[in-house]
């Protein structure tokens, strides 16, 4: 085989490994971004708990603060 060729072989060898190596790079920074994403989505989940709405068993503590209420108001 001709010097030519042996020369083709190893920079296509050394282009493909290089891009294999790059590619390799990427996959690792999308698993450390999709576990990063999973992370805060489990965050935004417990901010969402602690932010719901008062449960409506609550009405009956509005209806005796009432009063105070309406004290405050007259004030």
């Amino acid at each position: 085989m001709p010097a030519a060729a042996w020369a083709t072989i190893v920079i296509a060898a050394l282009i493909i490994a290089v891009a294999g190596i790059g590619l390799l790079r990427v996959i690792l920074h999308l698993r450390h971004v999709s576990q990063t994403l999973a992370a805060l989505d489990g965050g935004v989940g417990a901010i969402v708990a602690s932010t719901a709405p008062v449960p409506s068993r609550l009405t009956s503590v509005n209806a005796n603060l009432k009063p105070v209420r309406d004290f405050c108001a007259g004030v």
